[in-house]
């Protein structure tokens, strides 16, 4: 009758997104209040769209308690509290853009 699954971890899902306007920022965020990562791929969007859709999703992983990580040109990994970013990918692409810059 004491007998506890140590096999008790659930699958995690990462949903990869690429928003083709400022409305489907909404979606994003609900995947994030159910505790899933998102990344975001701005590629398709206008600057203008983009910024309002960083801004927005900056302010939902600050009120979740989660994280935000630019890992690529135009790509962003949004995390909710239970998953936590270590490191920065875009520093090491900046470098490479300085690298191929200076050759």
């Amino acid at each position: 009758g004491n007998i506890v699954s140590i096999h008790s971890q659930r699958s995690v899902r990462v949903i990869l997104s690429e928003p083709r306007s400022y409305e489907e920022t909404q979606e994003i965020a609900d995947h994030l209040r159910s505790r899933r990562s998102v990344v975001v791929n701005l590629q398709r969007v206008r600057t203008e769209q983009a910024i309002r859709i960083v801004d927005f999703l900056s302010g939902t992983v600050y009120a979740l308690g989660g994280g935000i990580a630019k890992v690529g040109q135009n790509i962003f990994l949004c995390t909710p509290d239970t998953v936590e970013i270590q490191g920065a990918i875009s520093e090491m692409l900046d470098e490479q853009d300085d690298y191929t810059r200076s050759r």
